[in-house]
């Protein structure tokens, strides 16, 4: 298995792709049923097929990852060839957290308010391996994909001098 087991409420989530995917491989669903109580391995490999086809289809589309910490937000721009990262950490503020449902505004406005310090950070590096498992291991650690407005403001702060 490339990824993980997809859980029960994606699986119901996706009932109808994999209604299709079943059917790709000739299989109705009376015979489905009857797998799962006379061949659970079969049935197992199966599922690990398709949670892979699942997530390398989601992880070949994302462009953009965030990662967003109480005093720390890190922006994740994801190339063919190499990730770019730019971060921004709030020093010296307890009451900025990125983590929170907040309007642009309203954050600085907070900021403004509190004397914090804004330190603006970047990096980028080739992928070690598999761009897709790169990507899938850091969604399994906190990452959400974007859209990549969030990149775009932070590129276009980076830009200001």
């Amino acid at each position: 298995m490339k990824y993980r087991l997809l859980d029960k409420e994606e699986f119901v989530e996706m009932e109808t792709e994999f209604i299709r995917f079943l059917a790709t491989r000739s299989i109705p669903g009376p015979d489905w049923e009857k797998m799962k109580t006379s061949d659970p391995q079969r049935v197992n490999a199966y599922l690990e097929e398709f949670s892979d086809l699942v997530f390398e289809k989601i992880l070949m589309g994302v462009e953009f990852l965030e990662m967003k910490l109480k005093d720390d937000l890190k922006v994740f721009r994801c190339g063919k060839d190499k990730i770019e990262l730019i971060g921004l950490s709030v020093e010296g503020a307890k009451d900025i957290d990125f983590t929170t449902d907040q309007s642009s505004e309203e954050m600085m406005a907070k900021f403004k308010s509190s004397g914090a310090q804004l330190k603006l950070y970047q990096a980028e590096k080739p992928y070690k391996g598999n761009r897709e498992k790169e990507l899938f291991a850091m969604l399994e650690a906190g990452c959400l994909i974007s859209k990549g407005a969030l990149f775009a403001t932070l590129e276009g702060l980076r830009n200001v001098k």
